[in-house]
């Protein structure tokens, strides 16, 4: 019946060729076993029913899954991508900001650098995630083909079937003391983006005016020689920020401990910045009179810039501290 070989073809078409052949024999002997002697179509089609659809009967005769990633993976390979994905991201986005601070040079327009760039990061966070979702599908696809234990248990994240000693091994995160892993990577971006604008504040800060391709950049705020001066300390206090921004990382939850490893990273980056804007020769004396003209300001416009800065450095690193010790404080409630 002309059923019953469409029926084998759909199932034996899914099959290596060399098989094909034996497997089709033994399918429609299977069913022919299964029919009554004076069979009709619809004999037939209660019989195909009950073998099922050609897709899955075709998979029981294979050795490898006809899934990408199966159940046994699938749990390890979605947190992975979870854990790698932002931080592939960040890591892209930090470097090209870099980058392009690093090698702006002052001769474009400040707007259409800030255009182009949200373009192009958008794009390269997208071809980040596209890579790292390729090739983390392509190495699970092959480990599930590799993996010789017919199992679908789920494994856990170290590769084994799950038992209920694995939970001594999971930390009880309350969700009022959580750090979101969002803010841990918003942070590095912070740190590359402030340290990026820092080492080239000569031709990014200061004064812009409209000229013929937009705005154009007239002059600096800072004293780039005088920023630069200061780099060891500048250095520490980013070593110490991205050491900071780790920690809250691998700890997931405000502890003591990393409240007072916050607050020591503020406090050395409070000193800093204090011991860099008291230099009397950090802002452009242009630029001091250029400021003073424009809002007719009489006394002196350094000291105002100093203490308004040094307020709100101060206001912002005292909100984080107490913050931190808050969150940290709080009891776990179960």
């Amino acid at each position: 019946m002309r059923i019953i070989d469409l029926y084998i073809q759909e199932v034996t078409r899914r099959l290596p060729e060399k098989s094909r052949k034996d497997i089709a024999l033994e399918l429609r002997s299977t069913i022919e076993d299964m029919l009554p002697d004076d069979y009709t179509e619809e004999d037939v089609k209660t019989v195909l029913e009950k073998l099922g659809n050609p897709a899955i009967l075709a998979s029981g005769y294979l050795d490898r899954p006809m899934h990408l990633i199966g159940p046994r993976y699938f749990d390890i390979y979605i947190n992975l991508l979870k854990i790698i994905l932002p931080i592939a991201a960040v890591i892209s986005l930090i470097s090209f900001i870099a980058n392009t601070i690093f090698s702006y040079t002052g001769e474009e327009a400040v707007l259409n650098v800030l255009l182009n760039s949200i373009g192009i990061g958008i794009w390269r966070i997208l071809s980040t995630g596209i890579q790292v979702f390729f090739w983390l599908t392509v190495v699970f696809a092959i480990i599930e083909r590799t993996d010789r234990q017919k199992s679908n248990t789920p494994l856990t994240a170290c590769f084994k079937e799950w038992t209920p000693d694995d939970l001594n091994h999971i930390p009880y995160i309350p969700k009022e003391k959580a750090i979101p892993k969002v803010e841990v990577f918003l942070g590095l971006l912070w740190t590359a983006m402030w340290a990026s604008v820092y080492f080239n504040a000569s031709s990014l800060l200061g004064v812009y005016e409209n000229g013929n391709n937009g705005l154009e950049f007239v002059l600096p705020t800072f004293n780039q020689e005088v920023l630069l001066s200061y780099l060891p300390l500048v250095v520490i206090v980013i070593g110490l920020e991205i050491a900071v921004a780790f920690y809250k990382l691998h700890k997931g939850q405000w502890t003591r401990k990393i409240a007072s490893f916050n607050t020591a990273m503020h406090g050395v980056s409070s000193i800093v910045f204090i011991i860099i804007i008291s230099n009397n020769q950090l802002f452009n004396p242009a630029f001091v009179s250029y400021i003073t003209d424009l809002f007719s300001i009489t006394g002196d416009v350094s000291a105002w810039i100093y203490w308004g800065a040094v307020f709100t450095f101060l206001l912002f690193a005292a909100i984080d501290v107490y913050q931190g010790f808050r969150k940290a404080n709080l009891k776990n409630f179960k």
